[in-house]
């Protein structure tokens, strides 16, 4: 547990770059579990704290991290909360590619809320006809908590693992990812999906989920993963209240001080369609959307959703206005 948490503040021009993406920083925002947020210069930043702020992303699977990416959910099950087995997996896939997705993320057991376990057999048998179909058109993540799901999905293609328990289901995850070579992302959840979202409790939700994360990391690397290969997502609607939510998603830019790409998956949850007035998951693009570029304005590399042609209209909108305001015109 830290002392003092950092997060960059992102400026339009000049000042220091950020993980070598389309933001800069001048300024942070000094966060701790016993003193008000301060807001200072960065110089006031310990030095390795700058240097993971600063220190561009290496790509991930051929990916560079230096534009917003969207990454394409494909469910291969018959009771996901967004479409609930509405799509089959392989026209899904192909057809998110053809609307702009840089990566497909699939995934064969259901993670939602109060969802059972299935068998390695049973998740295998749902995801392996995809991935083999379309890891030469697209680099696919297989969403999986289990080592013996991941091992065969890396021979069929995959080039990273989606680990949803950040670990902590399989420990003998690390150990796959770490000997096939592949990227792995951290996701954090409190408690599994058939009771998570029980009654959530944090101290603080930003800071725990930051130490959280901070720990996994630790424990991957020390697994012999390189952190060039290591993704990080603070896990929204996982073990989390709206509250919980909205206060990581307002600082979501703390988790760069962790040196790694941080992935967002916010796509149609529930909390969306409470403030939104939404109750039908596939009504929730518009606040998808807004979200996504909410986090995208404090440098979020990753994106997965379900909607990609939606996102990728807005957020061509926002790198023109963007690079307009750039280029002083």
């Amino acid at each position: 547990m830290s002392e003092f948490y950092w997060r960059p503040i992102p400026v339009s021009e000049g000042a220091l770059p950020l993980a070598g993406g389309w933001l800069r920083f001048d300024h942070v925002e000094r966060l701790s579990r016993h003193a008000p947020p301060q807001i200072l210069p960065a110089s006031a930043a310990p030095a390795d704290v700058l240097a993971r702020l600063t220190t561009p992303r290496p790509p991930i699977m051929g990916l560079a991290l230096d534009r917003p990416l969207i990454m394409g959910v494909v469910n291969a099950t018959p009771d996901s909360f967004s479409d609930g087995g509405l799509h089959q997996p392989l026209p899904r896939g192909t057809a998110l590619i053809e609307q702009g997705a840089d990566l497909l993320d699939i995934g064969g057991e259901s993670t939602r809320p109060g969802a059972a376990d299935i068998s390695e057999a049973d998740e295998l048998s749902r995801i392996l006809p995809t991935i083999t179909a379309l890891s030469s058109r697209c680099p696919i993540s297989v969403d999986t908590r289990k080592a013996g799901v991941a091992g065969p999905a890396i021979r069929a293609g995959a080039g990273m693992v989606n680990d949803v328990s950040g670990l902590d289901f399989d420990p003998a995850l690390a150990g796959v990812v770490a000997d096939r070579g592949v990227a792995l992302c951290l996701m954090h959840a409190q408690g599994v999906p058939a009771t998570m979202q029980n009654d959530p409790r944090y101290d603080d939700v930003l800071l725990d989920v930051y130490d959280a994360l901070h720990e996994r990391l630790n424990r991957t690397l020390a697994a012999g993963v390189p952190r060039a290969r290591i993704v990080l997502d603070p896990g929204i609607g996982f073990g989390k209240t709206t509250a919980h939510n909205l206060a990581i998603l307002a600082r979501i830019g703390l988790f760069h001080a962790l040196g790694c790409p941080v992935l967002l998956g916010v796509s149609r949850k529930r909390f969306i369609g409470e403030i939104g007035q939404a109750p039908d998951p596939l009504d929730r693009a518009p606040g998808t959307l807004a979200l996504t570029l909410a986090a995208v304005a404090q440098g979020v590399q990753m994106h997965r959703v379900h909607d990609v042609a939606v996102v990728r209209q807005g957020l061509a909108l926002w790198r023109a206005v963007t690079e307009r305001t750039e280029a002083g015109s």
